[in-house]
C-alpha cells in the first residue's frame, strides 16, 4: 500500500531530525519512501509562539495496514523522544499519515485521509510537487490550494 506521510520538525537540528525520520521508516520491514518531496520551511499553525518547522513528504510504499503504519510512526516519534504536551506545539518529530491510497479510514485512533490537510499550505505545496496534475489518489486538491491565505512556505536547496 501507498501512504503520503508528512514528517516535520522544528526542535534540535530540524534537517538531521528530518533525514532520521526517513531512515527510520526506510528500516521498517517491507517499507521503502520510494519518493519525496523538497524539503519546505514552514510557519507554525495553530501555535504561533515557536520556532518554524522544517516539512517534508514522503511517499511511502509499504505492507503495513494503516493502523500498522500508525503504530510505527507513533513508535518512530516515541524513539526521537516526543512528547504531547501542547496542541500544535514544538515538537522535535512529527510523523502523520495523510493518505492511504484512496482509503478511507474514520477510527478512533486513525482519519485518513487526514482531516486538516486541506487547511495546510505546509501539505498541500509539497503535494503539488509530488502530485502536479493535483490528483492525489483520485483527490483534486488544487481547489484547496485557491483558498488558503497565509501560511509562509519556503522551499530550500539545502
Amino acid at each position: 500500500m501507498e501512504y503520503i506521510i508528512s514528517v516535520g520538525t522544528n526542535m534540535g537540528d530540524r534537517k538531521e531530525n528530518i533525514e532520521r525520520s526517513i531512515e527510520a521508516i526506510n528500516l521498517l520491514p517491507y517499507t521503502d519512501v520510494i519518493r519525496q518531496s523538497s524539503l519546505y520551511e514552514t510557519e507554525p499553525v495553530g501555535y504561533a509562539r515557536q520556532q518554524n518547522f522544517y516539512n517534508i513528504l514522503l511517499v511511502v510504499d509499504s505492507i503495513f495496514e494503516p493502523n500498522e503504519m500508525l503504530g510505527a510512526c507513533l513508535g518512530i516519534e516515541s524513539g526521537f523522544g516526543r512528547l504531547r504536551t501542547v496542541r500544535f506545539g514544538p515538537r522535535i518529530i512529527d510523523l502523520d499519515i495523510i493518505f492511504a491510497e484512496d482509503q478511507e479510514i474514520e477510527s478512533r485512533n486513525l482519519l485518513v485521509p487526514h482531516p486538516r490537510y486541506q487547511e495546510r499550505r505546509f501539505i498541500l505545496e509539497p503535494l503539488l510537487e509530488l502530485f502536479p496534475d493535483g490528483m492525489v489518489y483520485g483527490t483534486d486538491i488544487k481547489p484547496y490550494m485557491d483558498v488558503l491565505e497565509g501560511q509562509e512556505v519556503i522551499k530550500l536547496d539545502i
